[in-house]
């Protein structure tokens, strides 16, 4: 009797410590995207997809976040492992702007996805001509801790626009900026993201909004403050409505990955990304410039895994 109660106790706790060493396997990997009605998130969720589907011991995951600025600041607190960032991400390695003496040495480069414009919408019907009519209208300049306010904040001072006080501002993400037009609850927004967002879709199709032109004095001004920004143009008929080129500059965005993470693991991440190429631009049609040849445009260190990958295919020394 005895003999038989030790033998099950003794393979009940066999059983426990292969389901706990085997529970300890798993990597977790949480990727840090942007506001719902952006870009990010759903191609963040697809790349989890991707990565779970063909990686044994991975559970990856997207989290909706504020952008940019929120995903340093998570990768930061090691809150994230991968992330979504926009220009701003070269100045937050070298310590520089938002982050100034403070350098997020950590951050290294996985993919080079695609340009992201700046991109200025205003309410039909709202009397806004130029970016000068921003100053005591309600303004959306993106989510709080988002690449998007840090951009909003930079073009508005360039135009000798405080953005505390001279403009009713609103941080809104782009799905919320969305509704915020449809409900008449702002006169423009300042957003920044991928040529055919869903938010920017929405309102252009219903008809509520136009886009103007940064000025080329205000832009050149940027560019010269900021050099991750490069000219860009919007084609005409992109959007709905939308007759003529819309004069703007865009940086180029990549999905960062901390310096920590194992070197095998992000290699066969980023094998996988490519490989699977086609699950991305089901997403979004823009992830077409999502190529190895442009690891040109990134201005940070990549990760060794990732940079294994590049030399392996010919494009990296």
């Amino acid at each position: 009797m005895f003999k038989k109660g030790f033998c099950v106790t003794l393979c009940a706790a066999a059983m426990l410590i292969l389901f706990t060493c085997a529970a300890g396997a798993v990597t977790f990997v949480n990727i840090g995207t942007g506001s719902t009605g952006g870009s990010y998130y759903p191609l963040g969720a697809t790349m989890a997809k991707i990565w779970n589907d063909h990686l044994e011991g991975i559970k990856a995951s997207a989290q909706s976040t504020g952008g940019t600025v929120n995903n340093i600041e998570l990768m930061g607190s090691a809150e994230a492992d991968a992330a979504f960032m926009d220009g701003l991400y070269y100045y937050a390695y070298l310590g520089k702007g938002k982050f100034e003496g403070n350098p997020q040495g950590y951050i290294r480069a996985m993919i080079p996805l695609y340009p992201e414009p700046t991109q200025l919408m205003v309410a039909k019907g709202s009397g806004i001509k130029s970016l000068a009519d921003f100053k005591g209208k309600r303004v959306s300049i993106g989510a709080v801790a988002s690449g998007t306010e840090v951009t909003a904040r930079q073009l508005l001072k360039a135009a000798g626009i405080d953005p505390d006080k001279d403009i009713k501002a609103e941080n809104l993400g782009v799905g919320d900026t969305a509704k915020a037009f449809s409900d008449k609850r702002i006169d423009a927004a300042v957003m920044v993201g991928s040529l055919g967002m869903a938010g920017v879709v929405e309102v252009t199709t219903l008809g509520l909004v136009n886009f103007i032109d940064v000025p080329q004095d205000i832009m050149d001004k940027v560019i010269e403050e900021t050099p991750y920004w490069v000219p860009f143009d919007i084609p005409a008929n992109y959007y709905k409505g939308q007759a003529e080129p819309v004069k703007t500059y865009a940086s180029w965005n990549i999905i960062a990955i901390h310096e920590g993470m194992d070197p095998d693991l992000v290699y066969n991440m980023t094998k996988l990304l490519f490989e699977n190429k086609e699950d991305l631009l089901a997403v979004r049609a823009k992830m077409e410039t999502m190529t190895p040849e442009n690891i040109k445009y990134i201005l940070v260190p990549l990760h060794e895994g990732a940079q294994k990958y590049y030399r392996e295919i010919g494009v990296c020394n």
